[in-house]
C-alpha cells in the first residue's frame, strides 16, 4: 500500500492502514487541512470538486464533499469531470480553490487529490507543505450545525470548456469540417469519453469511433498513454481507415495521438506540432494586447525538438523542473504563447494555465487541416529525436539521496544540471534521472537522434544504478 504527499497532491492507493495508503481517514484529514487554509480570510468559501470515473471515485467524492461542508464551505459538484474542466470552474465559480479527484495515468487501485488555488491552478510547493503540516496536526476545527457548508450539484461546466475552446482565435471550426475527418477515441473507460466526442461534434466532425468511451472506471489497458499500451486504437486506426486516433489518459490531461497507418506521432510531439501551430499563426498584435510573447516552456525531460520548433520561429525556449506548476511559473516568468510537458500536456493559456487535452485536440486539428496532408506526413516535418522511457521501482531501504551523489560522481566530467533530479549532457544526447511525485519510482528518461542510443543510454544508467543499489 502506497500514500505519496506532493506538489501533485496526495496519492495513494486506495485500501489498507490509515497513513499508509490513501484510506477514508486519510482523505478526511488532507481535505480538512486544506478546506481550513483556503478558508483563511474569506467571509464565504467555495471550493469545486469534480473527479474522473475511476471505481474509487464515488467514494472519495463523498467523503471529500461531505468534509468540506462539516468545515463551513459550500461545494460546488462537477461530478464525472476532467481536471482541465474543474480547473475552468473554479475561475468560472469564483470561487477559493478545487479539489481533483484522479489519479491521473496511475492504474485502477490508486485515487488522489489534487489540489487547485483561487486562480485554478495547482497551489504553492509553500502551500502544500502548510497542508502536510497542518493534516497532522490537532489544530483543524469543524463548524457547527448552523454553520454547515452546502452542496451544489453543476453538470454543465464540460459544455462550457468546450464553449471557451471554440471561441479561440486559433481554433477553425470551418477548416476543420471541411477536412471530413474520421477520428478513432480510447478514452480508456473515464470522463474523456463524455468530454471529447462532445468536443469533435461540436467541432464539426461528426465520423467518431468510440472505443473504451464508457466512463465506468474499468481501464481495458494501463492507462498512461504510451505506445505499449495503444495497441488496440492503432489496430482500430487501420481497420476503420481513419485518419487520426486520440488517445487521453483517466482525467483528461494528457494527449496521445495515432497517425492514419496505425503508428504513434509521439507523446513528445503532440507540444512540438501545436506549439508550431500557435507560432506561425498567432497575431502579433494580439499576442502583446495578451501579455504573451513568442516562447515556449518545457520541462527537463522534455524533447529538445519543441526548442528546435520554438527557434525555427523566432521564438525563445525556457526549460523548467519537471512538474506542472513548475512549468506554469517559468510559463508566467517569460511570458510564454503556449508550453507543456513531453507526455503529451499542452498549457495554453490563452484559456488557463493547466494542462489540457481538449485544447489540444482542437489546435491540432486545426492545424492538421489546414497542413492539408495526412496526419504521418506532419509527423515527418519535425525534427527526428528518440525519447526511451525507462524506470525503475523504490524500495524503503534505498537512499536516494546517495544514489543520486553516487551517479554525480561517475559523469562528473559531463555537465550536468541538478535543478531537477540529475540532467546528465553528452554531444548528442543526454539522460534525466528524478523521482517521480506520483509514483514510488525513478524516473530514466533519455533523448538521442537514434533509438537504439536513447535505449541503450538508459539502460546504461539503470546498470549503473543496479549496481550501485547491490553494493
Amino acid at each position: 500500500m502506497t500514500l505519496i504527499k506532493s506538489i501533485s497532491g496526495i496519492r495513494g492507493t486506495i485500501g489498507g492502514k490509515a497513513g499508509d495508503a490513501l484510506t477514508p481517514l486519510d482523505i478526511v484529514k488532507f481535505t480538512a487541512a486544506y478546506g481550513i487554509l483556503m478558508k483563511q480570510g474569506a467571509a464565504s468559501c467555495k471550493i469545486v470538486v469534480g473527479r474522473d470515473a475511476r471505481i474509487s471515485g464515488e467514494m472519495v467524492n463523498h467523503l471529500v464533499t461531505a468534509t468540506l461542508m462539516g468545515l463551513g464551505i459550500d461545494v460546488v459538484d462537477l461530478g464525472l469531470s476532467t481536471t482541465p474542466t474543474v480547473e475552468i470552474a473554479v475561475v468560472m465559480e469564483g470561487a477559493q480553490g478545487g479539489i481533483i479527484l484522479t489519479a491521473s495515468h496511475n492504474p485502477k487501485q490508486w485515487n488522489a487529490l489534487k489540489l487547485l488555488n483561487s486562480k485554478g491552478e495547482f497551489i504553492s510547493e509553500e502551500l502544500g507543505k502548510e497542508v502536510l503540516s497542518l493534516a497532522d496536526s490537532d489544530k483543524i476545527e469543524y463548524a457547527e450545525v448552523d454553520k454547515l457548508g452546502k452542496r451544489y450539484e453543476n453538470n454543465t461546466y464540460i459544455q462550457k470548456h468546450i464553449d471557451a475552446i471554440l471561441k479561440l482565435d486559433l481554433v477553425d471550426i470551418d477548416a476543420i469540417r471541411e477536412r471530413k475527418f474520421k477520428i478513432v477515441v480510447d478514452a480508456v473507460n473515464s470522463t474523456g469519453g463524455i468530454a471529447v466526442p462532445m468536443l469533435l461534434r461540436a467541432l464539426g466532425v461528426s465520423d467518431i469511433v468510440e472505443i473504451y468511451c464508457t466512463p465506468d472506471g474499468k481501464f481495458p489497458h494501463n492507462p498512461e498513454p504510451l505506445p505499449e499500451n495503444l495497441t488496440a486504437i492503432s489496430g482500430e486506426v487501420r481497420r476503420a481507415k481513419a485518419d487520426l486516433g486520440i488517445v487521453v489518459d483517466p482525467d483528461v490531461d494528457r494527449l496521445a495521438l495515432v497517425c492514419e497507418d496505425g503508428s504513434m506521432f509521439g507523446e513528445e510531439y503532440t507540444l512540438v506540432a501545436v506549439a508550431e501551430y500557435v507560432l506561425r499563426n498567432v497575431n502579433t498584435k494580439r499576442l502583446k494586447k495578451l501579455g504573451f510573447q513568442k516562447n515556449t516552456v518545457s520541462n527537463l525531460s522534455s524533447s529538445r525538438a519543441l526548442r528546435d520548433i520554438t527557434e525555427k520561429n523566432d521564438g525563445g525556449y525556457a526549460a523548467s523542473a519537471v512538474g506542472e506548476v513548475n512549468v506554469v511559473k517559468l510559463m508566467k516568468e517569460t511570458h510564454a504563447v503556449i508550453g507543456g510537458e513531453g507526455n503529451g500536456g499542452i498549457i495554453y493559456p490563452e484559456l488557463h494555465y493547466g494542462r489540457d487535452s481538449l485544447v489540444g485536440i482542437a489546435l491540432f486539428l486545426t492545424h492538421l487541416a489546414k497542413y492539408g496532408k495526412i496526419c504521418s506526413s506532419l509527423r515527418e516535418s519535425y525534427p527526428d529525436y528518440f525519447i526511451a522511457k525507462k524506470k525503475i521501482e523504490l524500495t524503503p531501504d534505498i537512499d536516494i539521496d546517495l544514489l543520486m551523489k553516487n551517479i554525480k560522481d561517475k559523469y562528473n566530467r559531463q555537465p550536468i544540471n541538478s535543478v531537477d533530479g540529475l540532467k546528465i549532457e553528452f554531444e548528442e544526447e543526454w539522460v534525466h534521472l528524478r523521482r517521480s511525485n506520483t509514483e514510488p519510482i525513478i524516473r530514466i528518461y533519455a533523448e538521442s537522434k537514434s533509438e537504439t542510443t536513447a535505449n541503450n543510454l538508459a539502460e546504461k544508467l539503470i546498470s549503473d544504478m543496479k549496481q550501485f543499489i547491490k553494493n
